[in-house]
């Protein structure tokens, strides 16, 4: 999934009293000895973890002219664990995105992928909702967000983690709704990776594990990098991850696996490693192998494309001043990176967001420079702090206080989250009462892409189950009217949901449909999309 930065989970008040550390400071640590720089970012690093006091590890790497300036843990790898060090693993979700284009940039300098080849030439099964689009749609379109899918839709066939098989959500996708045009806008999205990840599998003969591992991971000596969850091993160092449940508990979350749609997000990786894969970038595909010889993983025209603008995206107007300073001046998404400036320079860069982790990837093409971030807390305004303070150092000073100000687009989002639950509150029936009884609500709902979700009457209560998410249970709480929340009973989810049923003249259900409440829980959670219709 993306970068999940409208997590409530994210949002810390407390506001750290240490000072600022001076950007001119940065600047000439970076113009003159790396050394020092290092010890400046461990400097900030702990400050930023002050400011955001629930962030229990941060994990940094700084490449530059093709060397690591900097490779450091900070923190813990669960509250109350051993240390977080360099070589600490934390899942970079999205941030598999690029290494899936990798993948297909390697099979596009072998002759086995064309970008602009329709994917029907290689899954020949391949279906959407809108027929006229099957036999056009390539292997660009499934990296570029410009399909026509509304944010995130399909997202439920893989997260929280389901029983669907690779090829059965890439099955599922006839029926998940096309919201927009083909090629219209940018829409995120995370399904039709899956859909890439089986061209890979298709176009090499080997399953996208053993792609990545024999292609990219060894060749770049990433030794330390897992395919997902399920190739953790034991003793690994790896990070657990931090949801505040509820909005207000820091506690662990569960250890998930995208194993059916790992080409999205599937990765662990360390902050060593990928100061490999930066380098390997900034190099324009080159890398050097244990004999020091140049090798190539993929041409350098390879290269530009993946960092060419395919997709422009919408560009926010900040609504923290101070952040202004960020806003760029072009936005878009190539093949599997964001591109977008920063005083005057190109920037490629991903972002990730898991539960309890979330990461950013930063690369300054021009300057050779890259910095990757990594934590296990929903914190994505810690990763930019670090990120901006870093570009500061070796771009220009933008005389931006970044903690601070990133501080404060957290307690905006805050802020607007709760003038929304207020605004519910408001205009709610608490007197209204459900139509029918409890018992006539019970019953198997079926939405064409997901399938079947299940309310049954359990003691004085209506419980909602997804028959094929094990981590969507839910207790159901009236609302008002026909309307009911969903209350789920893994709480570091935070996304309780609206549930509202619509009667037919008999009062018999006709359908039942569901929304988020929070305008923070993650948008995986495409909740809006179903189309809950009773099983006769």
């Amino acid at each position: 999934m993306s970068i999940r930065l409208t997590r409530r989970a994210a949002l810390v008040s407390s506001v750290a009293g240490a000072a600022a550390l001076p950007s001119t400071g940065w600047a000439q640590a970076a113009a003159n000895d790396s050394a020092s720089l290092a010890d400046q970012v461990d400097a900030y690093v702990k400050q930023v973890m002050a400011g955001f006091p629930d962030q229990p590890a941060v994990s940094v790497a700084v490449v530059k002219d093709g060397q690591a300036v900097l490779t450091r843990g900070y923190g813990v790898r669960a509250i109350g664990g051993a240390a977080v060090d360099e070589h600490t693993l934390f899942a970079i979700a999205s941030n598999t995105k690029a290494v899936t284009c990798a993948a297909l940039a390697i099979l596009i300098d072998e002759g086995k992928v064309k970008w602009d080849e329709p994917v029907r030439t290689y899954l020949p099964g391949f279906a959407l909702s809108k027929p006229e689009l099957n036999a056009v749609v390539t292997v660009r379109d499934l990296v570029s967000h410009r399909i026509g899918f509304g944010l995130g839709a399909g997202d439920l066939l893989f997260w929280p983690t389901t029983t669907y098989g690779n090829r059965e959500v890439a099955e599922r996708l006839r029926d998940v709704p096309l919201s927009g045009g083909f090629r219209e806008r940018y829409a995120y999205d995370n399904i039709l990776y899956g859909v890439a990840q089986l061209v890979v599998e298709q176009a090499s003969g080997q399953s996208y594990e053993q792609f990545l591992r024999t292609r990219i991971f060894q060749p770049l000596g990433m030794r330390e990098t897992r395919y997902n969850s399920d190739a953790l091993k034991p003793g690994d160092n790896v990070a657990t991850g931090h949801a505040k449940a509820d909005f207000t508990r820091l506690e662990p979350a569960p250890r998930m696996t995208w194993s059916n749609v790992a080409g999205a997000g599937g990765l662990y990786a360390s902050v060593s490693d990928m100061a490999r894969w930066m380098n390997m970038h900034l190099a324009g595909g080159t890398y050097r192998d244990a004999q020091g010889r140049e090798q190539v993983l993929f041409k350098p025209e390879r290269q530009k494309a993946m960092w060419s603008l395919v997709t422009p995206m919408p560009i926010a107007e900040p609504k923290v001043e101070a952040l202004k300073a960020a806003r760029p001046n072009f936005l878009g998404y190539g093949e599997g990176w964001m591109v977008s400036d920063f005083q005057g320079r190109k920037l490629v860069w991903h972002t990730g967001g898991w539960p309890g982790m979330v990461s950013r990837v930063t690369l300054v093409p021009e300057r050779k420079l890259g910095v990757v971030v990594l934590t296990n807390q929903e914190v994505g305004a810690a990763f930019n702090a670090i990120t901006m303070k870093v570009l500061d150092a070796y771009l220009a000073d933008s005389g931006t206080d970044w903690l601070a100000a990133y501080r404060a687009q957290v307690a905006q989002a805050q802020d607007d989250a709760d003038a929304r639950w207020r605004m519910l509150q408001e205009a709610r029936d608490a007197a209204s009462r459900p139509s029918l009884p409890l018992e006539q609500y019970a019953g198997t709902l079926r939405d064409p892409w997901y399938g079947d979700v299940t309310v049954a009457k359990e003691g004085a209560g209506l419980v909602l189950r997804f028959s094929r998410t094990p981590a969507l249970v839910g207790d159901l709480e009236h609302w008002q009217h026909d309307t009911f929340v969903v209350r789920w009973r893994e709480r570091w989810l935070n996304a309780d949901a609206f549930l509202t049923f619509a009667l037919k003249p008999d009062g018999d259900i006709r359908e039942a449909r569901m929304e988020a409440i929070s305008p923070l829980t993650d948008f995986s959670f495409d909740f809006h999309d179903l189309r809950l219709v009773p099983v006769e």
